[in-house]
């Protein structure tokens, strides 16, 4: 068992940026098995589903953005920390919303929120004008 907690969201103004960080832990836990986990970040906004926003495999090779966040947003992974991390820079109002990590199964690759294996419990993110 895996879990996920995210942090590093708040408010801040449009133009601005962010660094949200995920930190994985369990019972029989380690970094080791961290690094064996592809990683993504998605977020959802009010009324809205939940949608792809990076993604990053376990040996830091292979990077997915949505379109949307490319050249602003930077995902990134310290597997001695069991953490992964999202650097979002020129933040939008639309892009309000909960922040989640995720970890493991099929959703790195295929950039939907179908198929991961775990869940963190969110992070808000608030982008004002």
């Amino acid at each position: 068992q895996v879990q996920l907690v995210e942090s590093g969201g708040g408010l801040v103004q449009a133009g601005g940026s962010l660094i949200l960080s995920c930190a994985a832990s369990g019972r029989t836990f380690s970094s080791y098995t961290f690094s064996s986990y592809a990683m993504a970040w998605f977020r959802q906004a009010p009324g809205k589903a939940r949608e792809f926003v990076a993604s990053i495999d376990n040996s830091v090779t292979v990077r997915y953005y949505d379109d949307s966040v490319k050249d602003r947003f930077t995902i990134s992974r310290d597997n001695a920390k069991s953490a992964v991390y999202l650097q979002m820079n020129i933040l939008t109002p639309e892009e309000t919303a909960v922040y989640y990590c995720a970890a493991g199964g099929t959703c790195w690759a295929m950039r939907a929120a179908t198929g991961c294996e775990y869940w963190g419990q969110g992070t808000q993110v608030a982008v004002s004008l």
